[in-house]
């Protein structure tokens, strides 16, 4: 007999549903990757989809192993935790190297530095 069928049709039901929206989640990010025209409208669409797919994937997967082993099985939250306090920093240093290349670039739109922005009080 397979854990699956050892399960409750409820945790089974709950577990479909929460890896079908991380499903959903996940496509959504990626549909954006596809179809957002800049760089920074990528990275936006694909880390609050991609997060929430994560987080909805491993609650799915907690809950199946704690009903399956019939003890709390924290373990696959581990992954989206390390997840949440990665992935901002990464994005952060991915926009300011774009940030940086469009103003070397001259691209229009893109804030100046604040140093430039008349502030004298901080200017040597």
């Amino acid at each position: 007999m397979s854990a699956v069928a050892d399960l409750p049709a409820w945790v089974q039901a709950l577990c479909g549903m929460l890896i079908l929206l991380g499903s959903a989640l996940a496509l959504v990010g990626a549909l954006g990757v596809l179809r957002m025209p800049s760089f920074f409208q990528r990275v936006h669409a694909t880390t609050l989809a991609s997060t929430l797919g994560a987080w909805s994937v491993a609650i799915a997967a907690a809950l199946f192993f704690s009903f399956g082993e019939k003890r709390l099985a924290l373990h696959p939250l581990l992954v989206p935790a390390l997840l949440a306090l990665t992935v901002p920093v990464s994005t952060f240093f991915l926009m300011r190297a774009a940030v940086f290349r469009h103003r070397r670039a001259g691209t229009a739109g893109v804030p100046p530095p604040l140093a430039s922005q008349g502030d004298s009080s901080s200017a040597p």
